[in-house]
């Protein structure tokens, strides 16, 4: 059996391919929030929070401070540099397909429209 070590690319993907932690994520950017907090914006238990908040730390996307019986979030130092760049590289890839589609498309029409010309002659 092959041992996988998750590395921090999945672990970041991981925690932002859930609509309620990419919501936590805008939420923070706007201002610090306890866990209560964000659990009564996002209509949650607190436990439930807790869980999401955790995959972001773990994340490095989020850090919690205690601070007496509260616990506040802000965002984290992770700054999804290598995640950026890991997308870029296929969102040129796909540019560049994309681009030779057009091209062949563009070909096609070209030849379609003489072969239209030749046949009115």
């Amino acid at each position: 059996m092959v041992q996988y070590q998750p590395t921090q690319l999945d672990v970041s993907f991981a925690a932002l391919s859930d609509a309620t932690r990419r919501g936590i994520l805008e939420q923070l950017e706007r201002a610090d929030a306890s866990i209560t907090d964000l659990a009564e914006k996002f209509d949650m238990t607190l436990t439930g929070m807790k869980k999401h908040v955790g995959v972001l730390e773990q994340a490095g996307l989020v850090t919690t401070e205690k601070i007496g019986r509260v616990r506040r979030c802000r965002l984290g130092m992770h700054r999804l540099v290598e995640e950026a760049a890991w997308i870029e590289n296929y969102r040129r890839h796909w540019d560049a397909c994309f681009d030779e589609l057009d091209k062949i498309v563009e070909e096609l029409k070209l030849e379609h429209n003489a072969d239209r010309r030749k046949k009115r002659k």
